[in-house]
């Protein structure tokens, strides 16, 4: 799932940022109002924390702008002016909910986890499926062949990326953009250490092997081809 966090204190964007990424979330942020509107133009994201008071261009006129070029993810706001008057300001720009400075993290994840309940993520697409193997994003749990199978949170959104481009190849490179965030592969072998992981854990034990490695091209997560017979 992937976040956009347009805030300019550092210190409360690297605390969102770090929290969200303990429970499944690929981050990007932004630390000015005009960067932010960029890059909420430019990718799609799940949801996005929107700082009220920016430098370059405020908070609301990046909801309305958005509003305006039909962008309808959910956005939360968050500010230090907890008057009701700036709360229904807020709202009426176009933000699906408003968080007061100073908040408790767990109260902005309860708020996010209601937002994408309420639309973002459809029924359709909650669950994703290869053969036996499923992933359900409203509760974050994988199954195979019906028993639970504990991810951590990077094994976690391979493995959703994964099962979006299902019978795909994927690459090196787009995991890393797409998983890590870094638009340059570090020279390590930090996805194969964390494919290997993942493999162990939903292939193991199991009567047939979902995730492939194709050999100078990438992995694939596919159902296995059926016995000549």
């Amino acid at each position: 799932m992937r976040t956009l966090v347009i805030e300019d204190d550092i210190e409360t964007a690297n605390y969102i940022a770090k929290g969200l990424k303990e429970y499944g979330h690929a981050v990007d942020q932004a630390t000015d109002g005009k960067d932010g509107l960029f890059m909420a133009l430019e990718n799609d994201y799940a949801i996005i924390i929107l700082d009220r008071m920016l430098p370059a261009l405020d908070g609301l006129s990046i909801l309305k702008t958005l509003r305006s070029s039909d962008r309808q993810t959910p956005v939360i706001i968050l500010s230090a002016l907890g008057e009701v008057d700036d709360r229904v300001q807020g709202l009426k720009a176009g933000g699906d909910d408003y968080l007061v400075k100073p908040f408790a993290f767990s109260e902005l994840l309860a708020r996010i986890e209601a937002l994408l309940r309420r639309g973002e993520i459809k029924p359709d697409t909650s669950l994703l499926k290869v053969a036996d193997l499923e992933l359900n994003r409203l509760t974050h749990t994988v199954k195979r062949a019906g028993k639970t199978i504990d991810l951590q949170p990077r094994e976690y959104l391979i493995l959703e990326f994964l099962l979006q481009h299902a019978g795909q190849i994927v690459t090196r490179t787009m995991l890393l953009e797409n998983v890590w965030d870094y638009h340059f592969d570090p020279q390590t072998n930090i996805i194969d250490v964390h494919i290997s992981r993942l493999r162990n854990k939903i292939d193991k034990g199991f009567a047939s092997s979902l995730l492939q490695t194709v050999r100078g091209a990438g992995y694939c997560l596919r159902k296995p081809a059926p016995e000549s017979g």
